[in-house]
C-alpha cells in the first residue's frame, strides 16, 4: 500500500527514491430512525413460524391419514409413534361424539360437560331448583 516513485530517472541521473506509506480504517455506525422496523420484522418472523408449523401439523396429519387408508400403522414401541396418535377418522370422532352425548343425557356423575353453554344451563337450573325450594320453604313456614 503507498505509492513508490523513483524521481528523475532514465539518464537525468539523481535517482532519489521516494516511499509513502498510508493506512487506514473505517468505522460504521447504523442507527434506525424508525424503531417499528424491528417490531415489524418481529411480526414478519412470527407469523412466518405460525405458517411454517401449521404447514407441517397438516403434512404430518396427512400423511398419517394416508398411512391409515393403506392400512398400516406406525409400531408402537417407535421412538415416532406418538405422531399419529392425534390422528382419528371422522366416523370415530362422532361415534365419540354421540357416547358423550348419551351419557351427558343419562345425568351420569362421572361426565364432566365439555361445553360451556352446557354448563351456563346446569347452571340456571340449579338457581331455578334453588330458588322453588326456597319458595317452598317460606310456604311451609308460613302455614305452620
Amino acid at each position: 500500500m503507498g505509492n513508490h516513485v523513483r524521481p528523475l530517472d532514465e539518464n537525468m541521473n539523481s535517482q532519489g527514491y521516494t516511499i509513502s506509506e498510508n493506512w487506514g480504517g473505517q468505522i460504521n455506525f447504523m442507527v434506525p430512525l424508525d424503531g417499528s422496523i424491528v417490531e415489524r420484522c418481529k411480526a414478519m418472523a412470527d407469523r412466518q413460524q405460525d405458517k411454517m408449523r401449521l404447514d407441517y401439523e397438516l403434512v404430518r396429519a396427512l400423511k398419517c391419514a394416508e398411512l391409515q387408508q393403506k392400512g398400516f400403522i406406525i409400531r408402537p414401541e417407535s421412538r415416532v409413534a406418538h405422531m399419529c396418535n392425534d390422528i382419528i377418522p371422522i366416523v370415530q370422532y362422532q361415534k365419540e361424539q354421540n357416547k358423550y352425548q348419551e351419557l351427558a343425557k343419562q345425568n351420569n356423575p362421572l361426565f364432566i360437560m365439555s361445553t360451556l353453554s352446557d354448563q351456563r344451563e346446569a347452571r340456571e337450573k340449579a338457581a331455578k331448583e334453588a330458588a322453588e325450594s326456597k319458595k317452598t320453604s317460606n310456604d311451609t313456614t308460613k302455614s305452620k
